[in-house]
């Protein structure tokens, strides 16, 4: 969680019934004992949690029966998540007098489901229905008897699962969470929890407020042996002495999306912000602005692997409680590199409920959405779900990732590699004595995996002078023609990285303005070893008289000049390409094999290159910049010998004129 945000939310909610204590006459009638209760909740309201307890503690000592005192720190041990010694100070209070905040019982049972005690929770919660529930709080009491009875039957139906520090390297005596991970699995980015005076940490244990801590981000990179390196601070303008946190990256690491709050140029308590990755570290944040930022409370982003949709957490008006997650669509971007986003929609009732939805977290795979609950019936806090988009856009019913992944405490931020099958997420309370959180790795069980994605990834470069160019991508189904992902290389290094479902065939296109376009294909079947990715340096040649290019996705049946509907594919991208340079003209040319006679396949390629002309032509490229040639057997590339030279050797080739 962004930690700092959530307690700042938490503590306002949790005073309300201090100061309702004190607009009513109190239970104690010893001096001495109210004014150390009156300092407490002056400390409580100030944030000093840990001074209002040691208060209230020497409060009791003088009035034993001092009931008051025992529910407010019953609500200083709810806000830190301590929930057993939550319910112990609340049984004390309910023990003194059972109808003085009859509430305090439904609260019982709520603090024994989160910390794992549901048999317990359930009697609570039946003793609060029966003696003091009414129709305004039917809901809620239903609700968590429901979650404890669910969680009972999950916690019989166990995954085995060890979890695996993260390392030295990545995890430390602060607060460690919310990874985010490059489709490479190479690169982790993660939030911090720094003190602002370390020697001031090392004395004493220190609230984890804004006072006294703030939010940076870290990078590790992974090593060969897959252990993770030392950390470092992110570089450039992105970490401020104000907090930072919630980020999510780009599958390819080049842009990232994090949350801030309260800054100058902010639209409402927290916003979203844009960065992208520069030769010297990281670009100077920029607000999104609207519509995805509001004036209510925007955070947890996660940015798809399509490269153009974002999902983020908002408690905006429309929704279906108080935290939804949301998504918005890329319609254009700068020249600056900064997407803007088109109007946002709600993921709607699979996904969201009546309490909060957090952390998103949308896999390569483009369709298995992974999140946060406190609506869906889990094990008690914040559980984690993950629900799969239909082939209609529809979300499925959501699935609890199960016990042990889910505890009775609070899960989130949780991320999955390419492959689908290791998840990272924080935790807390793992090591024994301690309570800070780290990050912890381990293997997806299968029922809970997404689609595995693999992925192509190099640089993209002028052929003539090796110049870094920051190209644009495009990824599209051969057999549908649907979009599958349109993304960019790195503007300063070129480099980039595209994600390829399993499953498909794909025609894969680079382009960047003045230069002849890249065209590749890639046939990935279901069984397609996901251990090797593709690893491609694509060279791109300027447009100027003589410049060559093949088409790799042109199709045509076997002594055959008709074009297959999968080549739609790759010619609709020439029509741009023309349309992009209005005085360009090409040749066309047509290659075979050198199976058969030279007479029929120079006929054979004459016609599979007007095929393509007459396709341009009905597709509005004026006739007068299209030329087309056969050039039959006589130009191979490749030797005619093998299967795949020939393959190579049936090509379509444009030329510019």
């Amino acid at each position: 969680m962004y930690r700092l945000i959530l307690w700042s939310w938490v503590f306002l909610s949790c005073v309300a019934f201090s100061l309702q204590a004190q607009q009513r006459s109190l239970s104690s009638k010893n001096r001495g004992a109210v004014r150390l209760y009156e300092e407490a909740i002056s400390a409580y309201s100030a944030g000093r949690s840990k001074e209002a307890l040691d208060l209230l503690n020497k409060a009791t000592e003088r009035d034993p029966y001092f009931v008051e005192a025992f529910l407010v720190q019953g609500d200083i041990y709810n806000e830190q998540g301590e929930h057993l010694k939550e319910m112990e100070l609340l049984k004390q209070a309910v023990a003194l007098d059972s109808t003085f905040h009859p509430v305090a019982l439904f609260h019982i049972g709520v603090a024994a489901v989160k910390s794992g005690l549901y048999e317990e929770g359930l009697e609570w919660l039946e003793r609060y229905k029966w003696q003091f529930s009414d129709d305004q709080d039917a809901e809620r009491v239903a609700t968590w008897m429901e979650r404890a009875r669910f969680a009972l039957k999950v916690r019989g139906e166990t995954y085995d699962v060890q979890l695996r520090s993260l390392g030295v390297g990545v995890n430390s005596a602060y607060d460690e969470y919310w990874p985010s991970l490059t489709a490479d699995e190479q690169t982790l980015v993660f939030t911090v929890l720094v003190p602002r005076d370390e020697a001031l940490f090392k004395e004493r244990v220190l609230p984890k407020t804004f006072l006294y801590f703030q939010e940076d981000f870290y990078q590790a990179s992974r090593n060969n042996d897959g252990s993770w390196s030392q950390r470092e601070l992110l570089a450039g303008n992105i970490n401020t002495d104000g907090n930072e946190g919630a980020q999510s990256l780009s599958a390819d690491g080049n842009w990232m999306f994090f949350t801030a709050c309260v800054r100058d140029d902010g639209r409402g308590s927290c916003d979203i912000y844009f960065a992208q990755k520069t030769g010297e570290g990281w670009s100077e944040p920029v607000n999104l602005g609207m519509p995805v930022n509001s004036p209510y409370w925007e955070t947890q982003p996660s940015f798809s692997s399509d490269g153009q949709t974002l999902y983020f957490v908002s408690t905006r008006p429309g929704g279906r409680g108080g935290k939804d997650i949301w998504r918005a669509r890329i319609i254009r971007v700068t020249k600056e590199g900064v997407p803007v986003f088109g109007e946002v929609s709600n993921l709607g009732s699979e996904i969201n409920t009546p309490g909060d939805e957090g952390s998103p977290f949308i896999h390569h795979d483009n369709k298995t959405l992974y999140f946060a609950s406190d609506g869906h019936p889990g094990m008690g806090g914040m559980d984690l779900f993950f629900s799969r988009r239909m082939p209609n856009g529809n979300w499925r019913k959501a699935v609890t990732l199960g016990y042990p992944i889910n505890t009775p405490g609070d899960e989130s931020g949780l991320v999955i590699n390419a492959r689908g099958n290791r998840a990272y997420f924080s935790s807390s309370g793992r090591v024994p004595e301690r309570d800070d959180v780290d990050i912890y790795v381990f293997d997806l069980p299968g029922p809970l995996q997404p689609d595995p994605v693999l992925y192509v990834k190099g640089r993209v470069y002028d052929v003539e002078t090796g110049a870094n160019l920051p190209a644009a991508f495009e990824l599209k189904s051969l057999e549908s023609g649907e979009l599958m992902v349109s993304t960019r290389s790195n503007r300063f290094s070129g480099e980039f990285l595209v994600c390829l479902p399993v499953g498909g065939k794909y025609a894969f296109k680079a382009s960047h303005p003045g230069y002849m376009f890249y065209s590749g294909h890639f046939d990935l079947p279901n069984d397609h070893p996901l251990e090797r990715p593709y690893l491609l340096d694509i060279g791109l040649h300027p447009v100027r008289t003589g410049a060559k290019m093949t088409l790799e996705n042109i199709f045509f049946e076997t002594n055959s000049y008709e074009l297959e509907e999968q080549s739609k594919v790759e010619l609709n991208g020439l029509v741009a390409f023309m349309e992009e340079n209005p005085n360009v003209r090409i040749e066309i040319g047509g290659h075979t094999d050198n199976v058969g006679q030279a007479a029929y396949n120079q006929v054979l390629s004459e016609n599979r290159a007007r095929s393509v002309r007459a396709y341009l032509i009905q597709m509005g490229v004026d006739e007068d910049r299209l030329q087309y040639k056969g050039f039959g057997m006589t130009q191979p590339v490749a030797d005619n010998a093998t299967e795949a030279g020939r393959a190579r050797n049936r090509r379509t080739e444009i030329t510019v004129l």
